[in-house]
């Protein structure tokens, strides 16, 4: 089979591989559509693995069932989560299962960047899911990263009427706008340094935009009547937006750092001032099952659209392009590879 070999951000390459063989309790799907997430391209975390293949935001169907399956039949459509919690330690037990030793373990094989994958038998028992008749295999793709998010809005306790700021607006920070405007909002405010992305941000529910170049924390209380905002969402990596974050949030506001910077960038904390407003800082990592199903009902139901993000598909051989256009941060919001094309 064909798959689309990871070496680095500029190094993509078709190659063959055998076709997976599956053992009792497995599944071979067959992808159809495979998104490129950010952290695809985050070159830090890849290339120390490379050559690999990528790929962990996948529709398709299943093609072979093995012995002692009995939840799923070929021709099922399905989502399948790459990392699955073990549910019975202690992280899963308090409801962290995104900080299961198993789900930083598990995988399917080899990655959603080929034609088929295998679905271990773990997998199988917690991490698929078949598509409601509703959903497309595009609004499969966005199971995963949608996800994340609906995880972040969990653990940062949001609740209706909230003003919330997105700083940065790639396409973590654009489902969170989407998110954030399902959920009910009260305004939402969004920053980045592309003017194609705050385009974007205002497309997709963003009351208001802002040049991350500007005086960010000023700007914000311009446009939220001289407040700052309940709940800062970092979903950039620019150390810039990270301390914009301490001045942009209220008292008694959350800050959810979403997305990570790079190994060893320490961030200077005004932890004086944030201490006595009484800020929150949390974090979010991936999604748990929980947050899977809460993605699927928001995708199924058309409550998040995704279907106006989607503005790259390319097939296998054509894949580095697709890494390319995602790494330089221009102007395109998802990119999805379509294996069978």
């Amino acid at each position: 089979m064909r798959v689309s070999m990871y070496y680095n951000n500029r190094d993509v390459r078709l190659e063959e591989q055998p076709k997976p063989k599956i053992e009792a309790g497995e599944l071979l799907v067959k992808i159809e559509a495979s998104g490129v997430c950010g952290s695809d391209v985050m070159e830090w975390y890849r290339v120390k693995r490379a050559p690999i293949v990528l790929g962990h935001e996948i529709a398709g169907d299943i093609v072979e069932v093995g012995k002692g399956v009995e939840k799923y039949k070929v021709g099922d459509r399905v989502f399948v989560s790459h990392h699955v919690p073990c549910n019975t330690c202690k992280y899963c037990l308090n409801g962290h299962h995104s900080t299961c030793d198993t789900l930083r373990k598990t995988n399917f094989i080899p990655g959603g960047f080929a034609e088929f994958v295998r679905i271990p038998r773990i997998n199988v028992d917690r991490g698929v899911f078949v598509l409601p008749h509703e959903m497309t295999y595009d609004d499969g793709v966005f199971i995963e990263p949608l996800a994340c998010v609906v995880r972040g809005f969990r653990l940062s306790r949001f609740e209706p009427g909230k003003t919330v700021l997105v700083l940065g607006s790639g396409i973590a920070g654009l489902l969170n706008i989407k998110l954030a405007k399902a959920l009910g909002a009260g305004r939402i405010i969004a920053t980045d340094i592309s003017d194609y992305r705050l385009g974007a941000a205002n497309m997709f529910g963003a009351d208001a935009v802002i040049n991350a170049t500007e005086d960010v924390p000023t700007k914000v209380r311009e446009v939220n009547n001289g407040k700052p905002a309940d709940l800062v969402i970092v979903s950039t990596g620019a150390t810039q937006a990270m301390t914009q974050a301490f001045k942009c949030v209220d008292r008694g506001g959350t800050i959810l750092m979403f997305a990570p910077p790079m190994p060893g960038v320490e961030i200077p904390v005004p932890f004086s001032e944030l201490w006595k407003d009484e800020v929150t800082i949390t974090t979010t990592y991936a999604g748990s099952p929980r947050d899977i199903t809460d993605a699927i009902e928001l995708l199924r139901s058309k409550r998040v659209e995704i279907n106006d993000m989607i503005t790259h598909r390319f097939p296998l051989e054509e894949a580095g392009q697709g890494f390319e256009m995602v790494a330089q941060a221009g102007e395109s919001i998802k990119v999805i590879i379509e294996p069978q094309k």
